[in-house]
């Protein structure tokens, strides 16, 4: 039965595989660590997938026969595959959101280099949020083996050959593995990744929207907000707001929005929110207020940033007036 992870913590390493050596590499060997994390989506309340195996394509061009498909036989210069998984692993993919999940940990591999990284999916169902408050499942099959125990499927979700090529993930350079640790950081966009068929079958399709970074570290992001001096906040419906009602928000460059409570951890009257595990990029940054609230901020928002590799970036918006609508 395949695993399925739940993650509780950030960085937790519920879904961590162990393999052996290769053997008969020749020219030297390597290691590769997996981490896969996720942008939210908004319609989703569930989405789930079953990953039955992981490989590296070597550089030499596509190769989606089946020979030769085992663990350290082929080298990577010479266009051949190397499997990093091989037991089916089931990921929420939900849960990942502002944490990740390793799939694979310190995988040997032969030295040379690889051109993509393919996630060969046999199996998965959302959830979708319905406009009366109802949900509707749709599945890979009706007897998907981690649909909810007594759950009725709406519909079929379709996905297209990624149980046999696999999905692929191109790298925008070639990794190169130099007996030195890999790390790669996969980062599956739910909020892009499941739409429903055209022509009004009913049918939800799965078009994987999903990126990968070669990092030694993994980024984050964290915004604060403060009250402006003689800033006082409102009362709504008989609560006094607090800068614990408003929420930090971050939009990726696909247009994926995520928002995080603010809280005060230290009590030094600064509220902040850390957006964690990001693939280096573009993003947005805004301040949601509570509802019955008008505001201003400083700076004015959105504010665009850029964030690099293993980078903490912070920004500080202060809060510079709030009145009931």
């Amino acid at each position: 039965m395949p695993r399925i992870s739940h993650l509780r913590s950030s960085f937790a390493t519920l879904l961590a595989v162990t393999l052996l050596p290769l053997v008969g590499c020749g020219g030297g060997e390597g290691k590769v660590t997996v981490l896969m994390t996720d942008a939210p989506g908004d319609n989703l309340k569930t989405a789930v997938v079953t990953i039955s195996e992981i490989y590296l394509q070597g550089g030499g061009g596509d190769d989606d026969s089946n020979d030769d498909d085992v663990i350290g036989k082929s080298n990577g210069d010479k266009g051949g595959r190397v499997v990093l998984l091989d037991e089916p692993v089931t990921v929420s993919l939900l849960d990942l959101a502002n944490k990740t999940s390793e799939l694979v940990s310190d995988a040997v591999v032969p030295n040379g280099d690889y051109s993509e990284i393919r996630f060969v999916i046999t199996g998965g169902y959302i959830e979708v949020k319905n406009a009366d408050g109802s949900t509707s499942i749709f599945a890979s099959s009706n007897d998907y083996a981690e649909l909810p125990e007594g759950a009725e499927v709406s519909g079929a979700l379709h996905m297209p050959s990624y149980g046999s090529s696999g999905l692929k993930v191109k790298f925008t350079e070639k990794l190169s593995i130099e007996g030195e640790q890999k790390i790669l950081l996969v980062d599956f966009d739910v909020a892009q990744s499941f739409g429903k068929e055209a022509g009004g079958s009913g049918r939800w399709v799965m078009s994987p929207v999903i990126k990968s970074a070669e990092v030694t570290a993994s980024g984050s992001i964290n915004v604060t907000l403060a009250k402006g001096a003689g800033v006082s906040l409102p009362v709504v419906d008989g609560h006094q707001v607090t800068l614990g009602d408003f929420r930090a928000v971050m939009i990726n460059a696909a247009g994926s929005r995520e928002e995080l409570a603010l809280a005060d951890s230290d009590g030094n009257g600064t509220f902040e929110a850390s957006f964690k595990f990001l693939i280096p990029g573009t993003f947005s940054l805004s301040i949601a207020g509570p509802a019955g609230v008008t505001f201003n901020t400083s700076p004015d928002a959105p504010v665009t940033v850029e964030l690099g590799s293993g980078k903490d970036l912070t920004q500080a918006f202060t809060l510079t007036d709030a009145q009931p609508d």
